[in-house]
């Protein structure tokens, strides 16, 4: 009778175990960790991607879910109960009309340069309506384009995903639903009558986003 091989130090440990370690570095971390982060902190051979398939499948219908955000996870606040977190998640923030027009024609243009926004919105862009929003973390630098000047583009980053509950850009609500739902007017779109830099409005949360 042969003994049984020894286990081998490098072996990958059960899935059950991996699920739990993944599930511990996503309530240690306050952004959302991708696979390949959490690849780098768990043991050799483990696989992270199958232990998110069973954990998202553990947590469904509960008071918090694990939803992907960009490329990244997370364990956020299952939607129908968003109401008990209001007062703690809503933040208060001050955008020009500007600053909107251009963080939408960004979210649903992207990659876009400066000289696209602006002939979109049929007006110039001032320097400080971009640094508003890249200090907001709701924008970033894309990749130069292959063009002459090589000019920057620009993208939504994973926090505004984030902040809107939103898994990609993909997933941002057509100009149909957004009136619809009230969350847009009947006015010229950006391009048409764009209103100055410096006429200032307040946003609170998600669902004023786009409006005045």
């Amino acid at each position: 009778m042969t003994d049984a091989p020894e286990k081998s130090l490098f072996d990958a440990p059960p899935i059950a175990e991996q699920e739990r370690m993944v599930e511990a570095i996503l309530f240690a971390s306050a952004e959302p960790v991708t696979v390949a982060e959490m690849a780098e902190r768990m043991p050799h051979g483990s696989d992270p991607a199958e232990a998110l398939a069973y954990l998202r499948k553990r947590y469904e219908g509960r008071g918090v879910r694990l939803v992907r955000v960009g490329d990244a996870w997370a364990f956020r606040t299952a939607p129908d109960l968003g109401f008990l977190m209001q007062k703690e998640t809503v933040e208060q923030r001050k955008l020009s009309r500007a600053a909107i027009e251009t963080l939408a024609i960004i979210a649903y243009h992207q990659p876009v340069t400066r000289a696209e926004i602006e002939e979109i919105r049929g007006v110039a862009v001032s320097r400080g309506t971009i640094d508003q929003l890249l200090e907001m973390e709701w924008i970033r630098f894309g990749r130069r384009r292959m063009t002459p000047g090589r000019p920057v583009t620009f993208v939504v980053t994973q926090g505004f995903l984030d902040h809107f509950n939103l898994e990609s850009a993909r997933d941002l609500p057509g100009l149909k639903e957004l009136r619809a739902a009230g969350l847009l007017d009947n006015r010229p779109l950006p391009g048409a009558d764009a209103a100055p830099d410096d006429e200032a409005e307040d946003i609170s949360g998600q669902t004023e986003l786009f409006e005045d």
